[in-house]
């Protein structure tokens, strides 16, 4: 049987983001099922934590990313619209939050269709990619590379019952991820140990042979 990896990730996280083609080539390398569990980005998860970080935090993340990026030969540019609003009036993030909301309540509706980590894939690197993500059916188009149909995805969050309990799930990843020893993405998590951050892929690789996980072919 596949070991079990549960994947904490958020659309809006550029290093959730830069950490998918290595997910993807880890489970194309081992026998492990990746179940995806998206959860909001840690601005609506936690109030005041990018205040908190120093004056400091915010160049270092963009350098970083940039650099990361470039490394591995991946695009990354600002998304164009960006899916956490911002209100206008105070300069804050909004108490709405439509775009990201609903791009999370695809990834979970893609992970349970068994396209998880490709609809991450596909939908991360066009959000990322710095074009209007919301313009010529951009969208549809990555979720159809994925095998997936856009429009089916989100008629299964009618009626509003629907769309509540995909929420609730999303509200219990982090839940979830709180309880295995983290708060950020992406986390990594195997028989309850948690892997934190895009250069800790190397650490699960390795706890991976020490457990006795096989390879594929």
């Amino acid at each position: 049987m596949s070991e079990v990896i549960d994947l904490y990730w958020s659309f809006r996280s550029p290093y959730s983001y830069l950490s998918t083609r290595k997910i993807l080539a880890l489970r194309d390398k081992w026998n492990i099922e990746v179940k995806v569990k998206i959860v909001l980005p840690l601005a609506l998860r936690e109030d005041g934590f990018f205040e908190s970080r120093g004056p400091q935090w915010l160049g270092y993340l963009l350098r970083d990313v940039t650099r990361l990026a470039e490394m591995s030969g991946q695009v990354l540019a600002m998304p164009n619209p960006d899916p956490v609003t911002t209100d206008p009036t105070t300069g804050k993030f909004a108490k709405d939050q439509p775009l990201v909301r609903h791009l999370s309540r695809l990834g979970v509706l893609a992970s349970d269709a068994g396209k998880g980590l490709e609809f991450l894939n596909e939908v991360g690197t066009l959000v990322w990619s710095g074009k209007n993500w919301l313009e010529d059916n951009s969208l549809a188009k990555a979720t159809a590379r994925t095998g997936l149909d856009l429009a089916e995805l989100e008629g299964k969050m009618q009626p509003e019952s629907e769309t509540a309990a995909l929420d609730a799930r999303i509200h219990q990843h982090d839940k979830d991820l709180r309880a295995a020893g983290h708060w950020g993405v992406p986390t990594l998590v195997i028989r309850g140990e948690p892997f934190f951050g895009q250069d800790r892929i190397d650490v699960l690789e390795w706890r991976l042979g020490k457990l006795g996980v096989a390879k594929k072919n």
